[in-house]
């Protein structure tokens, strides 16, 4: 879907907003990715304005505003329950750093601001007062054409700041746009990629973040692949591409790599977590492959006949260690590198119909009752990741066996049977006062206790487990 219309409708809190620059006789313009989902038919929320207002006017004008990056000419001003980021015009010369630019100058005209700007569905603006667009650089044709290009020159943008290539393949992943060959060819450009290695880890991450929460990450992350940023930021995946897992079995139809790619794209598309955890489920299978010879029965030819299968044993540990690398690398916090590394070494999981109750509880335990839903998304994930598409849970045996799982641990949970020692009916008070003394060995008699509650759920009484006890005491 594409607007094409000559003239956009401002909300109503814009032109309250408006109200108060042209009052001051200051003209005010509504720019960034609000103009592009505007011509997209998507609902834009985040207000992003250009003025002639210098910083110092606009603080003067509004009552509440915060100086985020005053000496970039930038505020944000709280305006009728909302953020809105108010930036002067500007022109921006040298980026030594590939980051900030060397020097600022005010602009006179929203024409100048827009010739700094990235590519040219951002380079749009649209004055508030009466909606008129602004497009000195053709950014509608190039968003109905689905063009990611850049304003002028690519290279002397890309030299400007090494995140713009970064922000291209982001784009062309969320938005399904295809990068104008000259733009994407310079993205190889060694001195551009050069230029990219001095940008901040947490500026990459804030990218690859918005690529893994894009509708398909595959086609950002093929994109970072080829054009090398993959390999300057996470070399770990280099390893992965051309490492074979379909034996005789043909359990797989990818190498490792397109595997782990294509597993992202089946992760729930909301929890980030786990379309991290799919992304790197099996970044470890390199470093854990076998290849072993085995006689194994031809039914065609009714004879046993030497083959060669490939073992991946033990890749989750492998997976979860170089996991945790990256993402510390990358300075996620601690919470999510503990969560993503978690349903990596838990994501080879092995459900059989002849699990007792106690290994259902069992489990539950092991893998975290809050875990558990995002765990299934991880499983479902990995096999959507073996063909590219959506299994058909009528003709999947695995599925079947996966939901079978579910509905027993939602049986044990809705028993609220003891999963935790703080669920016991005892505690170490009540066993110091039949006899037992404070220290290493009372630890041990709860967690004997917890075991056998977890084999027998009946078990959980101060009565019963008083018993228990004194006859651990009494040995």
């Amino acid at each position: 879907m594409f607007c094409s219309c000559k003239k956009i409708k401002i909300p109503g809190i814009l032109k309250e907003f408006n109200a108060v620059f042209q009052s001051n006789g200051f003209k005010a313009y509504l720019v960034g990715g609000a103009v592009r989902d505007i011509f997209l038919k998507k609902e834009a929320s985040d207000w992003d304005v250009a003025t002639n207002a210098t910083p110092q006017d606009v603080i003067k004008m509004f009552k509440f505003v915060v100086p985020t990056g005053i000496e970039h000419g930038t505020v944000t001003v709280h305006f009728k329950k909302a953020e809105i980021e108010v930036t002067t015009f500007r022109t921006e010369a040298g980026y030594s750093d590939g980051r900030h630019p060397d020097s600022i100058n005010y602009a006179a005209t929203i024409e100048e601001d827009l010739s700094r700007r990235d590519f040219t569905m951002n380079a749009i603006a649209v004055n508030l007062c009466g909606g008129k667009i602004v497009d000195p650089f053709y950014g509608r044709k190039d968003i109905r054409k689905k063009i990611i290009r850049t304003v002028g020159n690519p290279h002397q943008r890309f030299m400007e700041d090494g995140l713009r290539p970064i922000r291209a393949l982001r784009f062309s992943s969320k938005l399904g746009f295809k990068i104008d060959d000259s733009t994407y060819k310079e993205i190889k450009n060694s001195e551009v990629q050069k230029k990219i290695t001095s940008i901040s880890i947490e500026r990459f991450r804030d990218e690859f973040i918005k690529i893994m929460l894009s509708p398909l990450p595959s086609v950002g992350l093929k994109k970072m692949e080829e054009t090398g940023i993959l390999n300057l930021f996470i070399p770990e995946f280099s390893v992965c591409r051309g490492c074979i897992q379909s034996d005789y079995r043909a359990f797989h139809k990818f190498d490792v790599l397109d595997h782990l790619f294509y597993a992202s794209d089946g992760a729930n598309k909301n929890k980030l977590n786990v379309r991290l955890a799919a992304l790197f489920h099996d970044i470890g299978k390199p470093a854990a492959k076998k290849i072993i010879e085995e006689k194994v029965f031809d039914s065609s030819s009714q004879s046993y006949k030497n083959v060669e299968t490939l073992t991946f044993y033990n890749h989750e540990s492998y997976s979860e260690k170089i996991t945790r690398q990256i993402m510390t690398r990358l300075k996620f916090s601690n919470d999510e590198i503990n969560n993503v590394c978690h349903l990596v070494k838990e994501h080879m999981f092995h459900y059989e119909q002849n699990w007792t109750q106690a290994a259902v509880r069992r489990f539950i335990i092991r893998v975290k009752e809050e875990c558990i839903e995002d765990l299934f998304d991880l499983r479902m994930a990995d096999m959507y990741g073996m063909w590219n598409e959506k299994v058909d849970i009528k003709y999947s045996s695995a599925i079947k066996l996966l939901l079978e799982l579910k509905e027993r641990i939602n049986d044990e949970l809705e028993k609220k049977t003891a999963l935790s020692l703080k669920d016991l009916k005892i505690n170490g008070k009540d066993l110091i006062d039949i006899g037992f003394k404070p220290g290493k060995q009372l630890g041990q008699i709860l967690e004997e206790l917890f075991n056998s509650v977890i084999e027998d759920p009946e078990l959980n009484t101060k009565e019963k487990l008083l018993q228990i006890a004194n006859s651990y005491k009494k040995k």
